[in-house]
């Protein structure tokens, strides 16, 4: 038998498929290094910036912060 030369065409993409937006790689990049930015500059400030006023909650806001910018990594195409 001899083969054949026709290729199948591609199975149209879904939107599911479809790659992300423009924007979608700096704005997550983004959040990893503004979290990471503002757990440095919590530590060396000792404490005194970015938020004097609450203390080590400015860890749990720049490692939320970061945290967002790491989901963001599962909705990467």
């Amino acid at each position: 038998m001899a083969r054949s030369d026709d290729v199948e065409p591609e199975a149209p993409r879904r939107d599911a498929e479809a790659p992300n937006p423009v924007w979608f790689k700096p704005i997550m990049f983004g959040f990893m290094l503004l979290g990471l930015v503002w757990v440095l500059v919590f530590y060396l400030s000792n404490g005194n910036l970015p938020i004097p006023g609450i203390a080590a909650w400015n860890l749990a806001i720049g490692f939320g912060i970061a945290l967002i910018g790491f989901l963001m990594t599962t909705r990467w195409r």
